[in-house]
């Protein structure tokens, strides 16, 4: 696992490339994402940025997304998983609207910057550090914002794929450790971080992924509102995900169950051991009767503490 340690006392880099890269453009952009995503996309000014979500008409999880405000463009950050299933969405619903989109995703490259030094390494070489969370900045013909993979400190550095090599050259000789994706993998569960594809599908409804900063509940219409405003009002759901301590250094695959009192109550939706705790952490859906910080619940012979 290469590069974990420097989250604590440093920062680590990874190519994340892969993530899909979108630029919207024309005088409707701002209007039709705001009505086929959960935040509010028209308040955005350039400079600053969200996360939200896309839904389907019953209010089921299409995918994620960072959004990013520039003067004359948005930039959708998603997972490689929904760049083409988000794209193809939106392009059913652009009729007559001034809205084009622009896949940049294999001309650019990405490289995430994250641990406890990020912001301090990064400005020790000239990199401009945006502040607020989503928020972004130009660093030449490079954009650095304010996101992260692993809910540890950190950024994304953007740059055009010609530039990637001497990007990652810049960061090593400023000792920024190369890390790999298990590493990313294990401080995100640790963070609590929820990750599209893993921990949040198709098969939930937003309130049970417990990422309301996704949402914006004053906003206009939008497609699935209905559904995510009758979960509000009736205040019902019946799991949520929940972080998770498990006394075993063995992690659960995904969809392992947890109990209590001898029945099902949980599904595990990631899980890694975590070097820093000496225990496995996991993120999974538990029941809300036992979704209380400091619930117990049972795999095999091991306890799982609700974080």
């Amino acid at each position: 696992m290469k590069g974990y340690e420097a989250f604590t006392d440093g920062a680590a880099w990874l190519d994340v490339s892969i993530r899909g890269r979108v630029k919207v453009t024309g005088e409707d952009r701002a209007r039709l994402l705001h009505a086929m995503t959960t935040n509010h996309i028209q308040q955005l000014t350039p400079g600053s940025g969200c996360y939200t979500f896309f839904l389907n008409a019953v209010g089921r999880i299409l995918g994620d997304a960072n959004i990013l405000c520039f003067p004359d463009y948005l930039l959708l950050d998603t997972e490689a998983e929904t760049r083409n299933k988000l794209q193809q969405h939106l392009d059913k619903f652009i009729i007559a609207d001034d809205v084009t989109l622009e896949d940049i995703t294999d001309g650019t490259a990405a490289i995430a910057v994250e641990g406890s030094r990020a912001a301090e390494i990064l400005e020790s070489f000239g990199v401009p550090v945006p502040i607020a969370d989503y928020a972004h900045l130009d660093w030449g013909t490079r954009i650095v914002g304010r996101l992260n993979v692993t809910g540890s400190t950190g950024f994304f550095i953007i740059a055009p794929l010609a530039e990637k090599a001497a990007l990652i050259a810049q960061l090593e000789a400023a000792g920024v450790v190369a890390g790999d994706a298990e590493a990313f993998r294990v401080v995100r569960i640790e963070h609590a971080k929820a990750r599209y594809g893993e921990d949040i599908t198709e098969r939930y409804l937003v309130q049970e992924t417990g990422q309301l900063q996704a949402v914006n509940f004053s906003k206009g219409c939008y497609l699935g509102q209905e559904i995510v405003e009758r979960v509000r009002s009736r205040a019902q759901i019946h799991r949520m995900l929940k972080h998770l301590e498990i006394d075993t250094n063995d992690a659960p695959a995904p969809a392992t169950k947890l109990s209590f009192d001898g029945k099902d109550a949980a599904e595990i939706t990631s899980a890694a051991y975590s070097p820093r705790i000496g225990k496995t952490v996991a993120l999974a859906y538990v029941k809300t009767d036992q979704a209380k910080p400091g619930d117990a619940l049972q795999l095999g012979e091991a306890i799982a503490i609700v974080r």
